[in-house]
């Protein structure tokens, strides 16, 4: 990404007519247009910026370096290249999935540029652990892995359904079209990060405040993970249960997601 500025390869932009800025930024699988239904409740409000993870299939995957995004903090470095850029000093952020991870380490290195965090189907950890249930067992997530390279097509049309949750096909259809987006070597190769990451260790280190929001039933994350959050962050934090089912609620059930959202938002 040296020669390409990070605002034009990460295809940022900034809406709205706020004198606040606000971060969102999308899950594994997905694009900025996943904020779609979510974005013209928030632009009276707030300057909202939002962007492309490198991994997600509107980017150029010329820019994803293999040798350079194995772990979280790659993706850290760019988020906070991009609100340098921007000149950004103080913000709000609402990370989705991996994205809500990537917020938290953020927040770890530059507290002061974070005046609140809302995680939305977050998790430290996918694996289950002695004392912990994070949803999955290795042997798990290595099937999950050798189904995607095996027949990729087949994966996505089998797991966008399930990580919905609920009965909109809509939602099914979007998330799967971005999904097919992702070229699937670069899929595989950051859902493997993505599952073999444990950032427990770190969540007593935010002194931001978080609201962690999550869905009643998540086949990605157990809402038993929400309450594990917010025991162990560091800082003030709330969790709120949204009545839906899914992984993607902002895909599935936005009007339901902005009430909460912009609640969580406004008591910052």
């Amino acid at each position: 990404m040296v020669s390409t500025s990070i605002i034009d390869a990460l295809n940022v932009r900034v809406v709205g007519s706020g004198d606040k800025f606000l971060v969102l930024a999308h899950g594994f699988g997905t694009d900025q247009s996943a904020w779609q239904r979510i974005l013209p409740y928030l632009t009276q409000s707030y300057r909202v910026i939002v962007y492309d993870l490198v991994c997600a299939g509107s980017v150029n995957p010329d820019y994803f370096d293999f040798r350079r995004y194995t772990t979280l903090d790659a993706y850290v470095d760019d988020l906070l290249a991009i609100l340098d850029a921007l000149s950004v000093t103080r913000c709000a952020y609402v990370g989705h999935s991996v994205s809500a991870m990537i917020g938290i380490l953020a927040s770890i290195r530059r507290p002061n540029l974070f005046s609140k965090l809302v995680l939305i189907g977050a998790s430290p950890r996918f694996l289950n652990d002695r004392d912990y249930h994070g949803g999955f067992e290795q042997e798990e997530i290595e099937k999950v892995f050798s189904a995607m390279e095996a027949n990729y097509s087949a994966w996505v049309q089998g797991f966008a359904p399930l990580a919905v949750g609920a009965d909109v096909p809509a939602a099914v259809r979007e998330f799967s079209r971005t999904l097919f987006n992702m070229r699937p070597d670069i899929s595989l190769f950051v859902s493997r990060a993505v599952f073999n990451s444990d950032l427990r260790g770190v969540l007593g280190l935010v002194r931001v405040p978080c609201c962690i929001i999550q869905t009643a039933k998540d086949v990605s994350v157990p809402a038993s993970v929400a309450t594990y959050l917010r025991d162990h962050l560091g800082g003030r934090n709330t969790v709120v249960m949204l009545e839906t089912e899914g992984h993607l609620p902002h895909l599935s059930a936005p009007s339901l997601l902005i009430r909460k959202l912009r609640h969580a938002l406004s008591s910052s």
